[in-house]
């Protein structure tokens, strides 16, 4: 029985290394996981390519996206739009992938809501010293940047409880490790094999009905 991926939304602190994380598991399993890809109306930056990055839209054509619900989730920065094209997704899903989507949290909970049987894992280093440590570490922002991004951190540390699982990371090697386990195991989920569990059982009654 062919199964069906599993939507996997990773969230975490700026600086705890989802960015990281991500390559790394796609790097080692290419066959298994698929990393869902943003429509942005922003301008490409030199080098992305469309439908590699992003899919680069049009202000006009996003809001058709928005209007005809081709949109799992959306948010608006600073000026632009971002949101997750559902179909990409969905067919992502079908072939069997574990679509992966980096996300904040206020979005996390909005594809929860659209996909109920989403797998919510959230991201963060061993200790907050450490975060700022990796912020600090990064040499590309002020201070000032990096006391915002602390501030949001203690914001988004108050969602932390509506995710399905904590990833501490510490070492990467063991965290990707982690995160694979995790999703691996999710598959194996009763609510995820009503299939299996009809055809076993109407299987069983047939046998029993042989004796």
């Amino acid at each position: 029985m062919e199964k069906k991926g599993i939507l996997t939304v990773v969230s975490g602190f700026s600086g705890a290394g989802k960015g990281t994380l991500m390559k790394e598991l796609l790097a080692r399993y290419p066959e298994t996981y698929a990393l869902s890809i943003s429509a942005t109306t922003r301008n490409p930056r030199e080098g992305e390519v469309d439908g590699r990055e992003y899919f680069f839209k049009t202000r006009e054509e996003f809001e058709k996206m928005i209007a005809k619900d081709e949109l799992i989730e959306y948010a608006k920065y600073v000026e632009n739009y971002y949101g997750t094209p559902r179909d990409y997704v969905e067919t992502k899903l079908d072939e069997g992938k574990d679509v992966i989507l980096e996300i904040e949290i206020q979005g996390a909970l909005k594809v929860k809501e659209a996909f109920p049987d989403t797998l919510l894992l959230f991201v963060t280093p061993p200790t907050a010293g450490e975060l700022k440590n990796r912020l600090i570490g990064r040499g590309t922002e002020t201070m000032d940047v990096i006391e915002s991004r602390m501030r949001r951190a203690c914001e988004e540390a108050e969602g932390m409880d509506r995710y399905d699982y904590l990833v501490i990371n510490d070492d990467l090697e063991e965290c990707v490790e982690r995160m694979h386990e995790i999703i691996r195991g999710e598959h194996d989920r009763s609510f995820r094999n009503k299939e299996f569990m009809k055809s076993i059982k109407e299987d069983l009654e047939r046998l029993k009905g042989e004796d």
